[in-house]
């Protein structure tokens, strides 16, 4: 499938996703981006809750470690702190990053937010360097900006952290 088909076949498959009631929804959500895109090789949803990244719902070939961040510390605290997304060509290069796995070489955090309040954020890698581009980035704040998606998010916050 060609790299723009991708990206209409996972926002096709995310929609229908975020349609159901399930509770497993952001799980769901995960597996999806984590089986559609071969760059995508560990996806995370982590909560903002008393200024710590708690990790929510992952995908990958092993957890991580990281699974309590404090908010500013890191590439993923970063993006909690300033609300923007990173987009991280090589994390080799950037003294924030917080080493996860050894062949992580690229990384885009995504903050997700109501109004201006930052409540989570979508953490991918990638074990290429150079992995994330502008449509990964449009992709991914489309999901962050979705209002249901959005809706799973407080829901999770509310009922299980």
């Amino acid at each position: 499938m060609k790299n723009n088909n991708l990206y209409k076949y996972a926002e096709k498959k995310v929609g229908e996703i975020l349609k159901t009631n399930e509770l497993t929804v952001l799980q769901d959500l995960v597996n999806i981006l984590y089986n559609t895109f071969d760059k995508y090789n560990w996806i995370g949803i982590y909560f903002v809750k008393d200024n710590y990244l708690l990790l929510g719902p992952w995908k990958g070939e092993k957890p991580t470690n990281h699974t309590k961040i404090p908010v500013g510390k890191g590439i993923c605290g970063s993006a909690a702190e300033s609300g923007k997304t990173e987009l991280i060509k090589n994390v080799r290069n950037d003294i924030r990053y917080l080493a996860c796995f050894i062949n992580t070489k690229s990384e885009i955090v995504v903050p997700i937010k109501i109004k201006n309040k930052i409540i989570g954020e979508i953490d991918i890698d990638s074990d290429k360097e150079n992995s994330f581009n502008n449509n990964d980035k449009k992709f991914l704040e489309k999901i962050a900006k979705n209002q249901q998606f959005i809706k799973n998010i407080v829901y999770y916050l509310n009922h299980q952290i």
